[in-house]
């Protein structure tokens, strides 16, 4: 999820286990337990483009990680702050640790939450910016933040951001099997034989869900609001696998291939080759469209293999933005 959500989440479960004892303190240490498994990110920086995705999401969102360091720092802090025992410091920094990749595996990236295992959890029922989960997060926490340390009402608020945001998690996992079946009766009336379907939503909300639909020669790409009147249309993307030549050898590019797990085409732009990666759709609300959330250009200089990320723009995320509303209102 965003660093926002991670931030409130942490504050919020920081708040639960320590709040009465510690009072504000819980929530602040919370928050920053709460984007301590995202400093991941900062490999791409020491690394190339495909080991960073490799790495993210990988130790630091692991059970592992939430273990060796939950007891490292309950052990730290229980030295500062001896109004919490070191039991109690220790539950402390697991629970903000290992809660965050519980979270992330509900998005479409998923989480290594078995690290070292390869086994990624990805139930792609929530987008990573889902303003209906994280506000009632905010609002409670804000609540119960105005609240004496031994105020009843200082649980009750941070409770209730706990419950609602937790129901509206389990909300979405009911949504993304109703669309799912939407999306199979479809296929199914339609004739289209497929090897498989995989559904996700759209950005920012549980209403629009979009659906990839593996075939033969090709990706077939639908979407799906609660809204719709009219029946849902697939549009074919060619897997265009063959354009890679040789490149398919290389081992970064089968490595990305393993990233993608599968999902992706390969696109000959200009005399370029960009592979994209069809799990995060595509920066439109358009199924036909052919810009896709997370495309990688793949260049050979000599022997070596350079892969780099296709940047976006702002101006892309606004015309997402402004399309979305009408797209989610139905067809």
């Amino acid at each position: 999820m965003d660093s926002v959500t991670q931030i409130v989440l942490g504050a919020a479960v920081g708040e639960a286990v320590l709040g009465k004892k510690i009072g504000n303190k819980a929530m602040v240490l919370g928050a920053i337990a709460g984007t301590i498994p995202d400093l991941d990110v900062l490999a791409s920086n020491f690394t190339d483009t495909v080991t960073a995705l490799e790495m993210h999401r990988g130790f630091t969102h692991s059970i592992v990680f939430a273990v060796v360091f939950g007891l490292f720092f309950g052990w730290l802090l229980s030295l500062w702050d001896r109004r919490a025992k070191l039991k109690e410091w220790c539950l402390f920094w697991f629970l903000c640790f290992v809660t965050h990749p519980l979270l992330d595996a509900h998005t479409t990236w998923g989480t290594q939450l078995f690290w070292p295992s390869e086994i990624r959890l990805e139930y792609k029922n929530i987008f990573v910016i889902d303003p209906l989960y994280t506000l009632p997060f905010l609002v409670f926490v804000i609540l119960a933040m105005f609240q004496k340390r031994t105020s009843p009402k200082r649980r009750k608020y941070n409770n209730l951001g706990l419950i609602i945001s937790t129901s509206y998690l389990a909300l979405t996992l009911v949504l993304k099997g109703i669309a799912f079946l939407k999306f199979e009766n479809a296929l199914e009336a339609q004739n289209i034989s497929y090897i498989e379907l995989d559904t996700k939503p759209s950005p920012l909300n549980t209403i629009l869900w979009t659906a990839n639909v593996e075939t033969e020669d090709a990706f077939l790409i639908g979407d799906y609001s609660f809204f719709d009147s009219k029946p849902i249309q697939f549009y074919p993307h060619p897997k265009n696998h063959s354009a890679l030549g040789s490149l398919a050898e290389e081992n970064k590019v089968q490595r990305l291939i393993k990233i993608t797990k599968g999902w992706y085409t390969i696109s000959e732009r200009e005399g370029e080759i960009y592979l994209n990666d069809l799990r995060f759709g595509m920066i439109s609300v358009d199924p036909k469209a052919d810009k896709y959330a997370f495309s990688y250009l793949i260049q050979k200089e000599g022997d070596e293999i350079e892969i780099s990320e296709n940047p976006k723009t702002s101006g892309d995320a606004k015309k997402l933005l402004s399309d979305l509303w009408e797209r989610i209102k139905g067809n």
